[in-house]
């Protein structure tokens, strides 16, 4: 194997060719506003292995804004490393100029001003474009789907996922791994993954009952000379996040033992190169890789993360492509008796106004969008500022979804879960339908209205935060931290579990949270089977009709400390 001296060295000068120079050459290009398909596509073809990544695509077919995160706080040994660096402090350590398309792609900063300037990111039918051309350059290119793919869009929801099959077959998948794929059912997913032309990856799925793999866990792929094993990880905690009773008798989790196992049996049968195509969250394939050797690329998905540049753990390297469709990330590898002897790396951000689409793809998105166009399409208000989603604490479209579930729902508090995934919109938008159904579209939408007592109140919060901020990686279990409308707190990111909680103050009277007192909450998207209520969509549209322009002020009701 590379020493870590020489593997260093390789990386450094990549990355001066397609890390910290292609960032520049963005950076140029934007400035002069002479951006092209030509320009965005350009790579020094390298080595015998080219792997091509999408991942999180989140049902999004056509092209989007997306606003990325502006706190993404990394604990313990993670704290400070990429991916927990954003705006600014993520522009410095990557050499980006601010104002830039590439500032524009890959941060929040003058998020609303630069998407005038710079246009929707995304589309499957761009994506197919670049991926073509890829195929040109290396037919043999290997590419790779991370998962979260079926799911997120209004589409997806009425087709069960039918749609996003249909497309991603178009772009021919080598293999695919998955999360809330789960979420449309087990025989919803078993009938699909019968009928898919590439392997559905899961090394860590069991059949619960008789213990023993549900899905293939790997695939070998003979490519450019070289057997490459493409191992794939689901997402380790879908029983925790997502109800289990979608998929009954399965078991997840990291299962790191079991992982060694499998690179060491792929590597007994001849794999060169040995790929891991994971769904574990970017923190959790960072511990992976300095704990099970003979990994020689984690291309990691879950946690939305878009990095221009490769981090390296060991001998491994882990790629980050981001989501919902903005990148398109190309890896070349020179395998030679079965070691990385050197790598480039691009990770292509797909400016839909730039990249031409492909015609095939394209019409393929229309046909599957045909029967749903009236109701896509349909006004049901309008932003007076960005919606967003992403960050740890808080986002806009999860306010509007709280202040909705207060006001429709006539609750005290409300409560919306920390999901990752769903479109931006900028300031004067419509708001139209299939906008709401990209922040809601899911299949247990259920708004429940209930009462909780302010101790249940903070034991929820307390494990909410906990999945997010445990400093070991592999207690990670969730999401972003659930969104709360009608009550303030103050977290310390630092403290254990049960301690990171306090100062809950209910903000229409500004008194603080009686641990006794019962409050009435109303929140959506309960893993409990048997939710009742209606579904978000259905309140929020309620809302946005009756308010006509939707003004969400800035939220400072989250006080954190210890970063």
């Amino acid at each position: 194997m590379i020493s870590r001296r020489d593997f260093l060295q390789v990386a450094m000068a990549a990355s001066a060719i397609t890390g910290v120079s292609g960032i520049g050459n963005w950076s140029r290009l934007a400035a002069q506003q002479v951006l092209s398909q030509e320009d965005l596509l350009r790579f020094e073809t390298t080595g015998n292995v080219t792997l091509v990544h999408v991942t999180d695509i989140h049902a999004q077919l056509t092209p989007i804004w997306f606003r990325e995160p502006t706190v993404n706080i990394g604990v313990g040994s993670n704290a400070g490393l990429p991916p927990h660096v954003t705006g600014a402090d993520f522009l410095k350590m990557f050499n980006v100029a601010p104002g830039t398309a590439s500032a524009y792609a890959l941060t929040d900063q003058d998020f609303a001003a630069l998407a005038g300037t710079y246009g929707k990111m995304g589309g499957l039918d761009r994506v197919s474009t670049v991926i073509n051309a890829i195929r040109a350059d290396r037919p043999d290119a290997i590419l790779l789907d991370g998962g979260d793919t079926w799911q997120g869009s209004m589409t997806a929801l009425r087709t069960n996922g039918q749609d996003m099959v249909n497309v991603l077959n178009a772009l021919k998948p080598d293999a695919m791994t998955s999360h809330w794929e789960f979420t449309l059912g087990l025989d919803r997913v078993n009938e699909i993954v019968e009928g898919l032309p590439f392997p559905f990856l899961g090394a860590n799925i069991f059949d619960a009952e008789w213990d023993e793999p549900a899905y293939e866990p790997y695939t070998m792929i003979d490519r450019g000379g070289v057997q490459v094993a493409v191992i794939g990880q689901a997402f380790p905690y879908l029983p925790i996040a997502n109800p289990k009773w979608m998929f009954p008798n399965l078991s997840f989790g990291i299962r790191e033992e079991r992982m060694a196992e499998v690179v060491a049996e792929v590597r007994d049968a001849g794999a060169e190169l040995v790929v891991l195509l994971s769904h574990n969250g970017f923190d959790v394939d960072r511990k992976l890789a300095a704990n099970v050797p003979g990994i020689d690329v984690i291309l990691t998905g879950h946690t939305h993360d878009a990095l221009p540049e490769p981090v390296q753990v060991g001998s491994t390297l882990l790629i980050a492509s981001g989501s919902h469709g903005k990148f398109v990330t190309r890896l070349d590898l020179d395998v030679q008796a079965g070691a990385v002897k050197g790598f480039q790396h691009k990770l292509i951000p797909i400016f839909s106004d730039v990249i031409a689409p492909d015609p095939t793809v394209a019409q393929l998105i229309t046909d599957q969008r045909a029967p749903y166009q009236a109701e896509l399409t349909e006004v049901l208000g309008q932003s007076d500022g960005t919606l967003y989603r992403r960050g740890n604490f808080n986002g806009t479209w999860d306010d509007l979804l709280c202040n909705a579930l207060i006001e429709e729902r006539e609750a005290d508090i409300a409560l919306s879960p920390g999901f990752r995934w769903g479109p931006s919109l900028i300031p004067g938008a419509d708001i139209t339908r299939e906008d709401l159904f990209g922040a809601t579209a899911m299949s247990y939408p259920n708004a429940y209205r209930t009462e909780m007592t302010g101790e249940m109140l903070h034991t929820i919060l307390e494990d909410v935060a906990d999945n997010l901020f445990n400093p070991d990686p592999y207690y990670q279990q969730g999401g972003d931290m659930v969104r709360v409308g009608g009550m303030g707190y103050r977290i310390d990111v630092t403290k254990p579990q049960g301690s990171r909680i306090t100062e809950m103050t209910l903000l229409k009277t500004g008194e603080a949270i009686d641990p006794a007192r019962s409050y009435v909450v109303a929140g959506w998207a309960s893993v409990n089977e048997g939710t009742e209520g209606p579904p978000i969509w259905d309140v929020a549209e309620a809302y946005i009709r009756r308010k006509g322009t939707v003004s969400i002020d800035p939220n400072a009701t989250v006080k954190v400390a210890g970063i």
